[in-house]
C-alpha cells in the first residue's frame, strides 16, 4: 500500500474501511491508489447500503476524481444490484416453501390468499416480490 495519510481524522489508513470518518474516504478517493479503492469496494460489496456506501455516495455528491467517481458510483449499483437478487431469490425461495408445506395446489393456495395462481407464480420463481402483507398472508395460510 502507499503512503496515504489522512489529515484533521482520527483514523488510520490501516483501520477497517468501515472505521474511517468520511473526510478519510474522500482522501483514499482523491489521493489513495488501487489497494484503497479495493477495500472500499469490498466494503462496499459486503454492505451495499451500509455507512462505507452512504459516505461514499455523500463524497461523491460533491467530489468527483477522475476515473474512479465513475468506478465507486458502479461499484455502489452493482452491489446493491447483486443484493437485490439474492433477496429476490430468498423470497421466491420462501414462497415455494410456503406453498409446498401448505399441501394445498397452487390454484387453491393462490386463492386461500387472495391472488391468482399466474401472479402466485410469478412470487414463486422470484420475477415479481410479494408485499409485506402479502407474503405475512402466505406465511399465516401454513
Amino acid at each position: 500500500m502507499s503512503a496515504l495519510r489522512f489529515r484533521n481524522v482520527e483514523a488510520s489508513p490501516d483501520e477497517a474501511v468501515s472505521e474511517w470518518p468520511t473526510e478519510a474516504i474522500q482522501t483514499a478517493l482523491e489521493r489513495g491508489d488501487l489497494s484503497h479503492w479495493r477495500r472500499l469496494a469490498s466494503a462496499v460489496s459486503e454492505q451495499p447500503w451500509g455507512g462505507v456506501a452512504r459516505k461514499l455516495e455523500e463524497v461523491l455528491a460533491y467530489s468527483r476524481p477522475y476515473g474512479v467517481a465513475n468506478l465507486m458510483e458502479r461499484v455502489i449499483a452493482a452491489a446493491r444490484e447483486a443484493a437485490e437478487g439474492e433477496e429476490r431469490a430468498a423470497v421466491a425461495a420462501e414462497v415455494e416453501d410456503l406453498i409446498r408445506r401448505s399441501g394445498l395446489s397452487r390454484t387453491e393456495f393462490a386463492a386461500l390468499i387472495g391472488t391468482s395462481a399466474s401472479r402466485l407464480s410469478t412470487y414463486a420463481t422470484g420475477k415479481v416480490t410479494p408485499s409485506a402483507a402479502l407474503l405475512v398472508r402466505m406465511r399465516r395460510a401454513v
